[in-house]
């Protein structure tokens, strides 16, 4: 674990604290636990009446959040709320958690920097490691499977949808010319070789890349999808839904799921534009730039007549199954 892990601080960590509004004795979800830096913002609030419900399917991640919330427990004493860790998907919740039973629900979308951070968990180029990608270590492909075994069509189709890397054809093309590839080097090299930089652009030309066969090997817009369907049944009436996205098709799919849901007097959207981090954090922490923060809270009803509450119900049952 490097030293920058131990000192991590969560991107737009007051503005999820402020959009979550936690109440002393609620029950909230952290469905991206990472490192646990959110997740202590939000039990130093909730009192020892409060529970707060963690989820990370990476096992290494899971465990030093449990040591960093451990610690944050003894310093609170008899004020530590209940916390229990689920070493899942995400997308497992509507099985740990009751409906209705949420105060509020945060989702931090993407790879955490334990990820990008230790090149044996193969996320970034910046120094070279195995080709792995996984989030969960203990089961799934590869991205050196996925590179190795997908047929070239295929791995350009799943690079352009995945990335919108416009390139995706000449990349593909490389890459089945370039196997066997093991190391994200290798890969990264392969590409650079084959697409170089745009012109004026910053951005390493494996970028795109990368960050398709990391959405690939995790499944991770499938794994969105299903929690912004499973949110409306868990949270209680005036509940707080808080997502953070890192590029365009994590947002997209938040805004539209936000947005569709408001249409039908599902959720109330507090966040008209994505909240993003200020100069002093993106200074600080450079990953924030990316960030984009969406919050909903769940109508309560009361608004909307008996029709609108009977349409709402009945888009909710088509859409969301509640």
């Amino acid at each position: 674990m490097t030293q920058q892990n131990v000192r991590h601080v969560p991107v737009l960590f007051h503005e999820v604290l402020e959009f979550l509004s936690v109440r002393p004795g609620g029950t909230y979800a952290d469905c991206t636990l990472g490192l646990g830096g959110h997740a202590e913002g939000i039990i130093r609030q909730l009192g020892p009446a409060g529970r707060l419900i963690a989820f990370d399917r990476d096992p290494e991640a899971l465990e030093l959040a449990k040591a960093r919330l451990s610690r944050v427990s003894e310093e609170l004493g008899t004020e530590a709320p209940h916390i229990e860790f689920i070493g899942e998907a995400f997308s497992s919740i509507t099985r740990h958690v009751t409906p209705a039973s949420l105060d509020g629900l945060l989702a931090d979308f993407g790879a955490s920097s334990l990820h990008f951070d230790e090149a044996r968990r193969g996320f970034s180029f910046q120094a070279d490691g195995p080709l792995d990608m996984r989030m969960d270590t203990r089961s799934g492909s590869t991205a050196e499977q996925v590179v190795n075994e997908t047929n070239e069509r295929e791995l350009a189709n799943l690079i352009y949808e995945l990335s919108e890397e416009r390139r995706s054809r000449t990349v593909a093309r490389a890459i089945v010319r370039g196997r066997p590839i093991a190391t994200t080097g290798h890969l990264a090299r392969i590409v650079a070789s084959a697409v170089p930089p745009i012109k004026g652009s910053h951005i390493h030309p494996a970028t795109k890349t990368f960050q398709a066969l990391r959405i690939f090997v995790n499944q991770e817009l499938d794994e969105i999808r299903a929690l912004l369907e499973a949110a409306p049944k868990l949270l209680k009436p005036s509940a707080r839904l808080v997502v953070i996205s890192f590029h365009s098709l994590e947002d997209r799919i938040a805004k539209d799921s936000i947005r569709e849901g408001a249409q039908h007097g599902i959720w109330n959207i507090l966040t008209k534009k994505p909240v993003t981090a200020g100069e002093e954090e993106t200074d600080r922490n450079p990953r924030a730039r990316s960030a984009k923060l969406r919050a909903a809270e769940k109508a309560s009803g009361k608004q909307h007549n008996t029709g609108n509450r009977q349409q709402a119900a009945g888009l909710a049952k088509r859409v969301w199954g509640v």
